[in-house]
C-alpha cells in the first residue's frame, strides 16, 4: 500500500452494528473520507434483547451534520430476508455497495459448564450466520461490479482463548475460516476480503477491564485498520489486530513436520517426537488449504523414493 491518502469517494459501504463504539466510529470514518454509509444497528442491549432503529439513526444524523450522506436500518443480522432488504436500499439509493464491514455482535459470557446451548447457538447466530447473510447478500453484486471490500471482524477471543467466550470464540475464529475460502473465491473479481481482530472499549467491554486500561483503548485507535482493510489498496486475506494504537498481524500457520510413517508403532513415534512436530522452525502461511497436504505427500513420497534408492543400493 503507498503513502497516498485513503479515501472512499464515489464508493457506499454498509456498517452493521453501526450505532455504537466501534461500528459508529467505523461508520464515521468511512463517510469522513467521503463514503456514503448505510448505518444498520438493531437497536438492541448487549447481549442482544430489544431493538430500535435510533442508534443507528444517531450516527445518520452526526453524519449529516458534517455533510455527508448516510442512511439508518435497523434489521438483524440474523433476518436474511431483512438483510436482502437492506442491501437493497443502499443500491435503490446510490446504485452499488463497495464496502461491507461485518461488525454487529453481541456478548452472552459465561463458562462452557455453566452456559446454555442457547446463548452459544445466539451468539454463533448473530457473529458468524449474521455475516453470512451480510456477505451473501451482497456477494453476486460484488462479482457483478468487479469489485468489493469485505472486513469480517474477529478477535483475540477467537484467534487465541479467554475464560468464559466459548460461544464467542468458536463464532470468531469461525470467520476467519469464512474469510480464507471467500477471499480466494472473490480474488477473480477483485473482491478483498480480511479480518480486524479489534482491542476496544465498548459498550461489549464495559465491567471486563479496569478503567484505566479501558480509557486506552478508545474505539477511534481501531478505525485506521479497518480503513486500510476497506481501501481500494486493500490487502486480501490478511488478519490485522488493532488496539490502543497498535497494529499486529495474525496467522493460521502450518509447521513443517515430520514423516512417520502408518506403523503400528506410529502413535509412539508421534508421542516421541511430538516437539520436533510441532516445531515452528521453517513453519509457513499457507496460501490455500491444499499445503497441508501437498506437504504431506510430498514427504511420503520422498520417503517412499529414499526406500527405494536404499533397494537399490542393497541389490547392488
Amino acid at each position: 500500500m503507498s503513502n497516498s491518502t485513503i479515501d472512499f469517494k464515489g464508493r457506499v459501504a454498509i456498517v452493521t452494528g453501526a450505532g455504537g463504539g466501534l461500528g459508529r466510529q467505523h461508520a464515521l470514518a468511512l463517510a469522513a473520507r467521503g463514503a456514503k454509509v448505510l448505518a444498520n444497528d438493531l437497536g438492541g442491549a448487549r447481549d442482544g434483547s430489544g431493538a430500535s432503529v435510533s442508534a443507528a439513526q444517531a450516527v445518520v444524523d452526526e453524519i449529516e451534520a458534517a455533510g455527508g450522506q448516510a442512511m439508518a436500518n435497523g434489521a438483524s443480522v440474523t433476518d436474511f430476508e431483512a438483510v436482502q432488504a437492506m442491501v437493497k436500499q443502499a443500491v435503490d439509493a446510490w446504485g452499488r455497495v463497495d464496502i461491507l464491514v461485518n461488525n454487529a455482535g453481541i456478548l452472552r459470557d459465561k463458562s462452557f459448564a455453566k452456559m446454555e446451548l442457547a446463548d452459544f447457538k445466539l451468539v454463533v447466530d448473530v457473529h458468524l450466520m449474521g455475516a453470512v447473510n451480510c456477505t451473501k447478500a451482497v456477494w453476486a453484486l460484488m462479482n457483478e461490479q468487479k469489485y468489493g471490500r469485505i472486513v469480517m471482524t474477529t478477535s483475540s477471543s477467537g484467534l487465541y482463548g479467554n475464560f468464559g467466550q466459548s460461544n464467542y470464540g468458536a463464532a470468531k475464529l469461525a470467520l476467519v475460516g469464512l474469510m480464507q475460502t471467500l477471499s480466494i473465491e472473490g480474488a477473480k473479481n477483485d473482491i478483498r476480503v480480511n479480518c480486524l481482530a479489534p482491542t476496544a472499549a465498548t459498550r461489549m467491554t464495559e465491567g471486563l477491564m479496569p478503567q484505566e486500561v479501558l480509557d486506552a483503548l478508545k474505539p477511534e485507535a481501531v478505525v485506521p485498520a479497518m480503513l486500510v482493510l476497506a481501501a481500494e489498496n486493500a490487502p486480501n486475506r490478511t488478519i490485522l489486530c488493532a488496539g490502543a494504537g497498535t497494529f499486529e498481524a495474525a496467522h493460521i500457520t502450518l509447521t513443517q513436520g515430520a514423516w512417520l510413517g502408518i506403523g503400528v508403532d506410529t502413535p509412539e513415534q508421534l508421542a516421541a517426537r511430538l516437539a520436533e512436530v510441532t516445531s515452528r522452525e521453517g513453519e509457513i502461511v499457507p496460501q490455500s488449504g491444499s499445503a497441508q497436504g501437498s506437504n504431506e505427500v510430498g514427504k511420503a513420497m520422498a520417503n517412499a523414493r529414499k526406500g527405494s534408492s536404499a533397494i537399490r543400493s542393497m541389490a547392488a
